[in-house]
């Protein structure tokens, strides 16, 4: 799986316009990249959340590339950290998740790489809203610990082949995972991580979902190369 093992690659800033707004990125891609995923974050955190950040990086040894982004601006952060209301606005969310689809488009670097999108909490309902939106351009959609219920009705429409990582201690959210397997119509799959809460802070969880994103995106973003 290791493709490119080793110091970070190629990592540069990016300015991703979304509307009125402009939102900073992370853009990393290794040589040889299959594919690039989009992050979605969750409720309250930001591209530097060190989870995504563990990911993605986990992501890039396997070879994917990797667009952390910040969902929000740091005026929309402020009156969320207030209010809570933002990180629940997935409209919101996805519009901006698909600004960040767009982008990657038109990037010289990227236009060409199949896209993968990760959601962490809310922003995995972002991430399978933007998947049901886009099918000729998602290609696989993997969500850690995430609310697939707040897509709703949409999930029905979703086409890319989506993983669903959820800790196995965190049962309220894998009630509303295994619902949610009964709206997918596409090829999918539900992991529980054994003995892992919401925030997979146990010892070694989060390797875990590192280890099944990674699989996931190097099995399905090359597919979408030949289809």
């Amino acid at each position: 799986m290791d493709k490119a093992s080793g110091a970070e690659h190629n990592l540069r800033t990016v300015d991703i316009p979304a509307g009125a707004v402009r939102l900073e990125g992370e853009l990393g891609l290794p040589p040889g990249a299959v594919g690039v995923v989009a992050f979605a974050h969750g409720s309250g955190s930001s591209r530097h959340s060190p989870r995504n950040q563990f990911v993605a990086q986990a992501l890039r040894k396997a070879g994917v590339g990797t667009l952390l982004m910040d969902l929000l601006t740091a005026q929309e952060e402020r009156i969320d950290a207030a209010t809570g209301k933002l990180r629940f606005d997935i409209e919101l969310l996805t519009g901006r998740l698909m600004a960040a689809a767009d982008f990657l488009s038109r990037d010289a670097q990227t236009l060409k790489l199949p896209l993968g999108l990760f959601g962490a909490s809310t922003g995995a309902a972002a991430a399978l809203l933007a998947a049901s939106r886009r099918k000729h351009q998602v290609a696989a959609v993997v969500s850690r610990g995430g609310r697939p219920d707040l897509a709703g009705e949409a999930l029905r429409n979703v086409r890319a082949p989506t993983l669903l990582i959820v800790g196995a201690e965190d049962y309220s959210v894998v009630d509303l995972n295994r619902q949610a397997m009964t709206m997918l119509r596409c090829e999918r799959r539900l992991v529980l991580a054994p003995g892992a809460t919401h925030l997979f802070e146990e010892e070694g969880a989060l390797e875990q979902v590192a280890q099944h994103a990674a699989e996931w995106f190097t099995t399905y973003l090359p597919r979408a190369i030949t289809t």
